[in-house]
């Protein structure tokens, strides 16, 4: 099995507190996500995160077609980073690091994504054509909302 990683860093004009309580809210997911992905919430329990939190959705990443995605958040410590992990949905693996740090300008956030395809060869070929691409556009997108969102004040 081939693991991949994506890593971004993203610098947010506000305090702590204030991305802390916008990124660990899953209601605030589906506005820094891609409209093409067919995001969706289906069942959470209307808390911030903690760990053992289970989150469910229904995602569309190609054609249109719906897929179920189980995550769970595994660890968090307020204000530092939260983990979440896939338990059922399209990958072999998927472990998401997210990290929050003060600086003089605000808070450096980083990512640091761990994943794997199924399928061996194919899935290796799927991630050189489609996959990391894709990761790249969500990325993107999530910055530009970001940015959008507390760096245009």
């Amino acid at each position: 099995m081939k693991v991949y990683s994506k890593q971004t860093v993203q610098h947010v004009n506000a305090t702590l507190e204030e991305c802390w309580a916008f990124f660990s809210s899953p209601r605030n997911l589906q506005k820094i996500t891609p409209e093409t992905m067919g995001f969706q919430i289906t069942d959470f329990d209307e808390k911030n995160m903690y760990a053992g939190q289970i989150i469910q959705y229904k995602v569309s990443p190609l054609l249109g077609i719906k897929l179920p995605w189980v995550t769970e958040i595994t660890f968090v410590k307020e204000n530092s980073y939260f983990i979440d992990e896939q338990r059922f949905g399209p990958y072999v693996l998927w472990h998401h690091k997210h990290f929050f740090e003060t600086t003089q300008n605000g808070v450096k956030m980083t990512d640091l994504v761990h994943y794997a395809l199924p399928l061996g060869f194919i899935g290796r070929i799927m991630n050189t054509l489609i996959v990391k691409n894709k990761l790249k556009e969500i990325f993107e997108y999530r910055e530009k909302k970001v940015n959008e969102l507390f760096n245009a004040k």
